[in-house]
């Protein structure tokens, strides 16, 4: 297989063919690292029944998220109690071998039709009212993509929220090679541009509604009306004459 390095390594010295090189340069690798984001990385569906997807009040109304995994059934990783809080009882014994934990960006990511999007969109918790919504935020987009949601019961340090994932969404693990990561998807099947444009959709109506129903044109003023009659600047009639050969 013939290569091209010696032809470019003869055009680079000449001065005036350094820069077509470069543009050859930057436009090959532009081109080929979509692929490669797109095949460095496999996932592979879990149980979802293992996992569960919690929020933890970090003071304020900021929230922090956690992902945790039960590898083998006992003891149990967490519990939930009676008023809908989550206890995680993983903090009660050495979970190690039994209980995985994912706490920040190195644990977990978004994935979106095959591919991983972590480099443009970051994942948070946001809090309206009583109202939990786990969010992949695009700074150059307007509009967020809802990933989990939860009704909150209240908030309390000691315990958790469980966000329950949107519609689409599941938990996958990462795959390189054929070996599994301990890093976690949330991933969904559809491609990005189409969750934008749901949400946008999502939000559009309600958007809307806070316009109200268009107002029917105002009739002319009555004073502008009247006015041609009160003045004598009425319809001027014209005497028509008949025409005689």
């Amino acid at each position: 297989m013939s290569r091209t390095y010696p032809a470019l390594l003869m055009a680079w010295r000449k001065p005036g063919k350094r820069l077509l090189v470069l543009g050859l340069g930057f436009f090959n690798l532009l081109t080929t690292l979509p692929a490669i984001s797109k095949t460095i990385f496999n996932s592979q569906p879990l149980n979802q029944e293992r996992l569960v997807v919690l929020a933890q009040a970090v003071g304020g109304n900021r929230w922090k998220l956690l992902v945790l995994e039960q590898i083998k059934p006992r003891p149990l990783c967490w519990e939930t109690r009676p008023d809908g809080l989550v206890n995680p009882t993983l903090n009660n014994f050495n979970f190690a071998g039994i209980c995985n934990r994912y706490l920040d960006s190195n644990g977990y990511s978004l994935r979106s039709s095959g591919e991983d999007v972590a480099h443009s969109f970051r994942l948070r918790i946001k809090q309206s009212r009583d109202r939990l919504e786990l969010k992949a935020l695009d700074p150059a987009r307007s509009v967020p993509i809802t990933v989990a949601s939860a009704l909150l019961p209240q908030r309390n340090r000691d315990a958790f929220v469980k966000l329950n994932l949107e519609p689409g969404w599941q938990l996958e693990r990462r795959i390189y090679q054929g070996r599994k990561l301990s890093h976690i998807y949330f991933a969904h099947p559809d491609p990005v541009n189409l969750l934008i444009a749901k949400a946008s959709a999502h939000q559009g109506p309600s958007a809307f509604k806070q316009l109200g129903a268009p107002k029917a044109p105002l009739p002319p003023p009555i004073s502008i009306a009247n006015n041609s009659l009160i003045h004598g600047k009425g319809p001027i009639r014209l005497v028509v004459i008949p025409y005689r050969p």
